[in-house]
């Protein structure tokens, strides 16, 4: 297993959090205190904090979207990409770019959506048929 990254960051509200991080995406609990809970991210570490959550604005310029920034997510095997995305559109989450093909034909082609959590947080879940491609030039 590559080495899992940790993230921590504010959200404002625990219990959101946790519906969202838990029950919509999927990922398995870990540690927490009373300010503080840590989630499996497909194989990383999150850890979610009680505050106020980081400043974002569109300054990302990605093909032919302008997508907030910073903004953190996932690199997904296509399968699993699938899967997360149908159960999101299921559970009427809103996107920031709903799922769709990015650099079709192209190196690098990808799937790509975006969405926000409870507190504002940006995310991008990326799907690759070949993760071999996901550095491709």
């Amino acid at each position: 297993m590559p080495h899992p990254f940790h993230f921590a960051f504010h959200v404002t509200d625990l219990d959101a959090a946790r519906r969202f991080y838990g029950d919509v995406l999927g990922c398995r609990e870990g540690r927490s205190t009373e300010t503080w809970v840590d989630f499996d991210f497909f194989g990383h570490q999150l850890s979610l904090h009680l505050g106020e959550p980081f400043a974002t604005s569109r300054t990302g310029k990605v093909g032919e979207h302008m997508v907030l920034m910073p903004h953190f997510g996932v690199v997904l095997p296509m399968a699993e990409w699938m899967a997360l995305s149908e159960r999101l559109v299921a559970a009427g989450t809103v996107f920031e770019i709903p799922p769709v093909v990015r650099f079709e034909g192209q190196p690098g082609e990808q799937r790509t959506m975006f969405f926000i959590d409870p507190s504002g947080n940006p995310i991008e879940i990326k799907g690759f048929a070949d993760m071999d491609a996901v550095f491709a030039q």
